[in-house]
């Protein structure tokens, strides 16, 4: 399969990348390197390094080529940024989503893959765990533009034929995260550790998510190649279906770095929702996905990435 992939640079792109390669697949990507690194670019893959906003850099990848499919992970990120500045949030995950479509609709591409965000799209739940039919009221502009693309996805699929596969991720963890440029308390609190420096837990620490180790979400963007040829358009949380606090994710990581940091709060953050926890059961069910990978042992492999402390 010819795959366009946005986002190659990126913690979990380069991570799905590197598995498409690895399965046989020709991969080419779409970066603007602002939050992604070089170095996760795979060198068997085609490098573009534009911004998805260039509608007609986007328009002329999609003519030199024939994809077969569209996997679109390129976002902003950061939930604190999206409140900060709407506007550049919207036109990067909105106004850049849309040239991307319209790109794979005037090349005749009938397939894609979006990343969505289980972790923001259904806002403070009134059901745990929320599964796909929970309503969605996103209370950061971030999930407000993720839920956009998923109703440009629907419109593009009534009425240009365009085939979708949303997968919503819960908070992915793993090796690569890139705590400054990325979403992630794990890759923050991991970084700062492994320096000696005391990490920040902001708000009581008592706030919920609910962590999936980035292997698993690679499994799930393996198994949605065959799903979306197969069967068509899908939405399905990619989550590990538990709640864990940031203070549980500071005491098992505290552990793993010798035990020697001291819980430290400040004031909460604004455009965070208190509670988040996913169900996969829809996943399991129709495309043969779970979780494989326990937190514990997720932490230690993330953990065991981060440079000695000195």
């Amino acid at each position: 399969m010819n795959i366009l992939f946005t986002g190659g640079a990126g913690f979990i792109g380069s991570h799905i990348v590197g598995a498409y390669l690895d399965a046989g697949h020709r991969v080419t990507i779409i970066d603007n390197l602002s939050t992604g690194l070089p170095e996760n670019l795979d060198p068997r893959a085609t490098v573009h390094q534009i911004d998805i906003r260039d509608r007609a850099a986007v328009g002329k990848i999609f003519r030199e080529d024939r994809f077969d499919l569209l996997n679109h992970h390129a976002a902003q990120l950061n939930v604190r940024v999206s409140v900060s500045d709407p506007q550049f949030d919207a036109e990067q995950n909105v106004i850049g989503s849309l040239n991307l479509l319209e790109g794979a609709l005037a090349a005749g591409v009938k397939r894609v893959i979006f990343a969505s965000s289980g972790g923001t799209v259904y806002g403070e739940q009134i059901a745990f765990p929320a599964d796909e039919s929970h309503p969605t009221d996103p209370i950061a502009p971030y999930g407000i533009t993720k839920l956009a693309v998923e109703k440009y996805l629907n419109y593009y699929r009534r009425e240009r034929g365009i085939e979708h596969l949303i997968l919503r991720y819960a908070n992915v963890y793993g090796p690569r995260q890139n705590p400054h440029g990325e979403a992630g308390v794990i890759a923050i609190f991991c970084d700062k550790m492994s320096v000696g420096e005391e990490p920040v837990i902001y708000g009581t620490g008592e706030q919920t998510r609910d962590y999936v180790y980035v292997d698993d979400v690679v499994a799930a963007n393996l198994m949605g190649l065959r799903y979306l040829e197969e069967r068509g358009s899908a939405t399905f949380n990619i989550a590990s279906g538990e709640e864990t606090t940031v203070n549980e994710i500071f005491r098992m990581l505290n552990g793993l770095f010798g035990g020697e940091f001291e819980e430290r709060h400040a004031p909460a953050r604004t455009g965070e929702q208190m509670r988040s926890v996913c169900s996969y059961e829809r996943a399991q069910r129709e495309m043969g996905w779970r979780p494989t990978v326990e937190l514990s042992d997720g932490l230690a492999r993330t953990a065991s990435t981060y440079r000695p402390r000195g």
